[in-house]
Formats: structure tokens, sequence, C-alpha cells
């Protein structure tokens, strides 16, 4: 069997660069998807809390997600197959980090690199944040950024589908199957082998197994420094009504949103406590111990709350500086990296689509340079740090 080119991974990003792919592309390219999970629930995509903000520190992740806010608006212009409407149910609630005195600095420099990248971004002191959320404890902030639009969440699962069914719409094949090694020649990859279905052959490879990058560049003899990492989302009820409540990040990192009647809600751990896993075991101690004291300190009212839910995803964590990994290896020039989201995959995946699609069949990045993210800075070690509030 042969493909021109080969993407491993059928999550969000593969589905993406599938579809970008495919869209305008020469009548006798060829694009198949390998994905080993025919459900789609147990990847990355499915498990995440499928947030988009524009609120970061460095201008191409602003971009991205500007890019991505644009296309999920006109989303059934994108993805419509046979003129039924894509509804992703995209909730534009806004992104609101909160801030303790130490992090206003990082708060106000950030807000300064939005605004010059035309991020709709508020500043808010604790009078502003008691007047526009009563039912907030502000007594211990000293400011706040809120998103004005843009920025909320969306159907994580329902996405992955909409670019899934339109790449196949406009040809791309999907194989159902487990990637278990690749095959080389010199310095370039020429194909894949897989579980059930044997040998696939290949002029172009583009990495987007999520969590098990590294296992797959592992395979083509390279050492991609993403890791799996476990995230743990739980949801909760509460009997009086929060209104206005956008996601919300707290100074300690514990974040909430709502979702329907209830809300959702997590935790990044700290690095000693958080080692390379793909299981999907819950640990609800760590909502009881961590999570609930912040919730309960930050809104009142979630001093009573009942647990309804709980699940376990997981990042592809760039160790050094959780930032996307993107384009061709240096030299393994046949190979593509479109890995280590470190939980931005959802959001990023619109325009990473776009970008892969771009490098490979034009040469070169067309709408957006992100050659910031090529693996040359691993091999550097020299990470492009985005600065975060907490």
């Amino acid at each position: 069997m042969k493909t021109d080119i080969i993407v491993i991974g059928g999550g969000v990003v593969g589905s993406a660069i599938a579809y970008f792919l495919s869209k305008d592309k020469p009548r006798d390219l060829s694009v198949t998807v390998i994905e080993k999970d025919p459900t789609y629930q147990i990847g990355s995509t499915a498990r995440s809390a499928g947030g988009i903000r524009q609120q970061f520190s460095t201008p191409e992740n602003i971009r991205i997600s500007q890019f991505a806010t644009d296309f999920l608006r006109n989303i059934s212009q994108h993805l419509s197959v046979d003129g039924d409407p894509v509804d992703v149910s995209f909730t534009e609630g806004g992104y609101l980090f909160l801030a303790q005195d130490h992090q206003i600095p990082v708060l106000y420099n950030n807000h300064q690199i939005q605004s010059s990248e035309s991020v709709n971004v508020q500043l808010l002191d604790p009078d502003d944040l008691s007047r526009a959320f009563p039912w907030m404890n502000v007594t211990d902030l000293a400011g706040g950024s809120m998103g004005q639009d843009g920025e909320g969440w969306l159907d994580a699962y329902g996405l992955n589908q909409a670019f899934r069914k339109k790449a196949i719409s406009q040809g791309v094949k999907y194989l159902s199957d487990e990637a278990v090694g690749l095959t080389k020649e010199k310095s370039r990859v020429t194909g894949i082998n897989l579980k059930a279905s044997g040998h696939l052959a290949c002029t172009s490879l583009i990495n987007a197994a999520g969590a098990r990058a590294n296992q797959v560049a592992n395979w083509a003899g390279i050492d991609l420094a993403v890791r799996p990492r476990k995230r743990f989302v739980y949801s909760f009820s509460c009997r009086t009504p929060i209104e206005n409540c956008p996601l919300t990040i707290d100074p300690s990192g514990v974040y909430f949103r709502p979702e329907g009647h209830q809300f959702i809600t997590g935790c990044s751990p700290t690095a000693d406590k958080d080692p390379d896993c793909l299981d999907f075991e819950i640990d609800y101690s760590w909502f009881e111990e961590h999570i609930w004291p912040v919730l309960a300190n930050r809104v009142p009212a979630f001093e009573a709350i009942k647990m309804e839910n709980a699940w376990a995803g997981h990042y592809a964590y760039n160790l050094l500086d959780q930032n996307a990994v993107l384009g061709p290896h240096p030299e393994i020039t046949n190979f593509f990296f479109a890995n280590g989201f470190s939980g931005h995959g959802l959001q990023q995946a619109p325009a990473v689509g776009r970008a892969l699609s771009e490098l490979i069949l034009e040469g070169n990045y067309q709408t957006l340079d992100l050659s910031r993210f090529s693996f040359e800075r691993m091999i550097r070690n020299s990470p492009l740090a985005e600065i975060n509030v907490v």
C-alpha cells in the first residue's frame, strides 16, 4: 500500500491538518490518517476542557487563537458537508485571569502585548471585579484581566468530528489501525508499519500522535522532549445560581467555568507531582484536598457543591517550554512535527492545520509565520517563553 502523506493521529490536530491538506490539494495527492481509537472517545481531544483564549504573551500564540476564533465563528462555511450546518457550541464566555500583588507585573506586561495584537481585553481592579462578579471573593486580589470577546469554550469532540467528516468528503482516507513502527532509507521516512494492515509507504509523514508523540519520533531515531501528562477534569453542581461566569483562573492555577447547569474545574499539579502517565485513573483526593478549598475561598457559594462526574485526559507536554513543536525535522526533512501543545491543541488546531498544509504543499509558511516553533529550538535548548499569570 502507498499514500503520499500519512498523518499519525486522528485527533483534532491531525484531522485539521488532513482537512487543510485536502482543501485545495492537487487532484492526485493522497492523504491517509491513522487513528487507533475508532470511537474517538479516549484521545486527548474528547477529554479536554474545550477552551480557547487569546490572552497569551507570545504574539504567534495570540495570532493562532485569533484565527481559530474567526474559524469557529464561521465554521459552517468551512466544514459543512452537503450543506448541513455545523454546530460545535462555541460559547464566547470569556477568560478571566485573577491576580494577586506579586502577579500584577506579569498581568500588565501581558496586557501590553495583547493590546498591541488587537486582543479585546480589559484590566480590572478589585472594585471592578466585585461589581462585575458579585458572587466572587476579591479580598485577596489585586486585579484581573478579562477577555471581552473571542474567548470561551466549545464541544471538543464535535470539532474533531467536523474536521474528520469534512476531510473524508474531500478524499482523505481514515484508517482505523495502530502504527507500530516506521521505515527509513538514509535521511527519509519511507512509510509506517501498522498492526493490522502491514506496511504503508509514503512520501511525507506528519506526527500528530498527541501524548504518544515521543514514541513516534523515537521510531525515526528522534528524541522529542514531549511527554504524556495526566490531567483531571471534575464536574460539580451548585444550588446557588452563579450568573455571568466566565472561565475563571484563580491565582492558584485552579480554573472553573460553567458547563450547562453545572461547572467543570481542574488544576495542573506541580512539576514534582506530574510524572509521565497514560492511564485514566482518577484521583478524587486532588479535588478534595487541592481544588475544593480554592473554589470555596473564591466563590463562597461553592462551599456547598456536589461532585457529579470526573474524568482524566492527557497533555502532550513539551518539557522545554510547553509550546508547540511544528514543521520538519532538520535532517529527516519529510518527517513533520505537530506536537507538544501542552493543553492548547484544540484551540491551535485550525491554524496549525493550515500552517502544516502550507509547509508541505507550498514549501514554506504562507499566512502566518510559525517558524519560532520549529524543532531546531529543541536542539539548541532555546525555549520560547510563554509567560503565564499563574
